[in-house]
């Protein structure tokens, strides 16, 4: 293939004005880009910051830029593939360019990417998509399809501005798809009859140097091929308030503050209406706050070290304060009562790039109760935390391959809590890892990247799983031992191959094999997956 050099005065002025210029408009967490630049980064080209997602899309077209200009340090199918990516970032190479005059397109804009519109001008610049999906899944014995209809669209309103929104409606058989994904990383639904539907939207304001949003979108924190402790997608998307602040190139803080769904009914809120037999029902208010400071000493190494809280019943000021301490806001705010209490967490992250050539090593620790004089016995105590360490190696020994392992240890009545509107979930599914409390991963990946948009993937994790136990075993010293209770034993073997044919383009194909030993049964599961899918 052809390589070309490409460095201009365009280019030189873009890295100028990224000094000066705002970010405001975030790229969904299940985009490609944030592979194949987490990728880059691993082989030390570029610095790229993701320990928390979703990013911003102007941030993300600064790093291709910057990769563009490395193109001596790049293999010919990541040029291919930076030169892909690089035109689904139009809007921000005219807000980089402060390319004012209107441009409007149908089905395809002038650089060859296909789009329903696309409009660019000094005060409004959008694209709009439809969103549509099929996939025909065997699961077990049983077959069933799920249909996706949808739209979305994204821009910016003056550059400061950005927004976004993403409609889909999904028609499936319920009982099949729950029995499909209720224990998977699989993102949890909330039904309508047979039906889901998922929104998600966005609006933020963006400066040189920070940004502050509002949006019902997914969050992810820390990194985690099988699963993320902190922040997963496997919870439904929920509304927010963010603040992220990049106040030098080598500290960063985030700061959220989001609206959970206890699935809590509040019975003294319930009151009669007009209809006979019929009255209205509320549910518990349920919230979230959280913040991590992110501090890199040196190139390819962050240590992100942040705190949560998950609370109910009303709003509290206090966790409206992007500096607050939350441990000590809740003592204050409870007098000291467990009864009126929150539930608070704390989380710490490292990640190291390319220390080891083409290496990214990640480890977590996320903490829900410990007691520091024993801390390193976690049954003496009711040390309650989880971990994982990982690494991934890119390019070697084979261009194109990336090569996985990563193991995880969630002790026992980790995310659990006695107050059931304070449990660290939303809408009953887990905000953290999706295997829950008592039970350990080790899980192993190769994935090839055969051409320009065609990937396949083969996996392996094998998962032990304990008992759930009640909720006073929680609360007394010492602590369930790990693993108590009958433990399941899960064995997974994965196939996974998919083709971006055009931009959110997709066929696909998966196949996963499960092997489930539980208290002397044994069971064999087939889940075969294949489909087509655009703009999802």
């Amino acid at each position: 293939m052809r390589i070309k050099i490409k460095f201009s005065a365009k280019i030189l002025f873009m890295f100028l004005f990224a000094q000066i210029s705002a970010q405001s408009l975030f790229e969904p967490v299940n985009s490609p880009v944030y592979e194949f630049l987490s990728r880059l980064s691993q082989k030390g080209i570029i610095e790229f910051n993701d320990q928390i997602k979703p990013l911003e899309r102007q941030y993300i077209f600064l790093k291709l830029s910057e990769a563009e200009k490395k193109q001596n340090l790049l293999t010919a199918a990541d040029i291919e593939e930076l030169d892909f990516r690089l035109l689904d970032f139009k809007l921000e190479k005219n807000i980089f360019e402060q390319k004012n005059r209107e441009e409007k397109y149908f089905i395809k804009d002038e650089s060859g990417r296909i789009r329903l519109f696309s409009y660019s001008g000094k005060n409004l610049k959008i694209n709009v998509d439809p969103v549509f999906g099929y996939s025909y899944n065997k699961f077990d014995s049983e077959n069933f399809s799920v249909i996706t209809t949808g739209l979305k669209f994204s821009g910016y309103i003056s550059d400061n501005v950005g927004f976004s929104f993403s409609y889909r409606d999904n028609a499936t058989k319920r009982k099949l798809y729950n029995k499909k994904y209720d224990f998977s990383n699989k993102t949890g639904v909330i039904w309508h009859t047979e039906d889901f539907a998922e929104v998600n939207t966005h609006i933020s304001y963006g400066w040189n140097w920070g940004n502050i949003s509002a949006g019902k979108e997914f969050m992810n924190w820390g990194y985690g091929e099988g699963g993320k402790l902190v922040l997963s997608d496997k919870a439904p998307s929920f509304p927010f308030i963010r603040l992220d602040l990049s106040l030098t190139d080598w500290l960063s803080f985030n700061y959220f503050h989001a609206w959970l769904s206890s699935n809590q009914i509040d019975s003294s809120s319930i009151y009669p209406t007009s209809r006979n037999g019929e009255n209205r029902t509320l549910y518990r208010e349920k919230y979230m706050a959280s913040h991590t400071l992110t501090i890199r000493p040196v190139k390819g190494l962050d240590i992100s070290l942040g705190e949560s809280i998950v609370y109910s019943d009303r709003l509290e000021i206090a966790y409206l304060m992007p500096l607050m301490f939350f441990r000590l806001a809740d003592h204050y705010l409870s007098k000291n009562r467990n009864n009126a209490g929150d539930n608070s967490q704390f989380f710490l992250g490292i990640s190291s790039k390319n220390h080891i050539k083409n290496t990214h090593l990640y480890g977590t620790v996320f903490i829900d109760e410990i007691s520091i004089g024993d801390l390193f016995n976690v049954e003496k105590e009711r040390n309650q935390l989880g971990f994982t360490i990982g690494g991934s190696v890119a390019d070697l020994p084979v261009e194109s391959l990336k090569l996985t392992a990563e193991f995880t240890k969630m002790y026992p009545f980790v995310y659990r809590h006695y107050i059931p509107s304070q449990t660290y979930e939303s809408s009953s599914y887990l905000l953290g890892h999706w295997m829950g409390h008592n039970s350990d991963q080790i899980y192993l990946s190769a994935s090839y990247r055969i051409l320009r948009g065609l990937n396949t993937k083969i996996w392996y994790q094998r998962i032990r799983k304990g008992g759930d136990g009640v909720v006073e075993m929680q609360y007394v010293r010492p602590s369930q031992p790990f693993l108590f209770g009958e433990v399941t034993t899960l064995n997974y073997f994965g196939l996974k191959t998919d083709y971006e044919i055009i931009h959110t383009g997709y066929v696909f194909f998966e196949a996963v094999f499960t092997d489930t030993k539980y208290f002397g049964t044994k069971k064999n599961i087939k889940d075969i997956s294949f489909g087509l899918s655009y703009g999802l």
